[in-house]
């Protein structure tokens, strides 16, 4: 997911501070105000939903996170959180949005990776969805 080009990450670094987080660390959490976009340097990140862990994956290097909620400005429907020692590129939505305004080549790219993000959300939201189903008829099933 989400694997930002050479170009993305120069201008991330231009607009954005490094932050280090140690593992453990919470970069952002789902339901709270966005802060901005994350992207990964060095380490490992998960991205966790609550009572979605099949959703639940690990991000390394050249990730970038906290797009949905950069986009919209709702609150991020994720949890960030550092599995190993991290350093991030921490950009702030005002800024990376300025940045999608003046560059519609990023704004491309970020779009086409919020874009393939969502399709992996819905597929697994579909299969779970799936699962859910046959286990309900297989325990009605049981029951009669």
């Amino acid at each position: 997911m989400l694997q930002a080009s050479d170009t993305l990450k120069s201008r991330l670094l231009e607009i954005g501070k490094k932050v280090h987080f140690s593992a453990g660390s919470i970069l952002f959490r789902e339901g709270t105000d966005n802060v901005g976009v994350f992207l990964v340097v060095t380490g490992q990140v998960s991205l966790s939903m609550n009572k979605m862990p099949r959703l639940d994956r690990v991000f390394g290097c050249g990730s970038l996170l906290g797009l949905p909620s950069s986009f919209t400005g709702r609150p991020y429907s994720l949890t960030a959180t550092a599995v190993t020692e991290a350093e991030v590129v921490q950009a702030a939505q005002a800024d990376f949005l300025r940045l999608m305004r003046e560059c519609s080549d990023l704004c491309r790219e970020t779009r086409d990776m919020l874009s393939k993000e969502m399709t992996f959300i819905q597929s697994a939201l579909a299969e779970r969805l799936r699962r859910t189903a046959r286990a309900r008829i297989a325990a009605q099933l049981r029951a009669s």
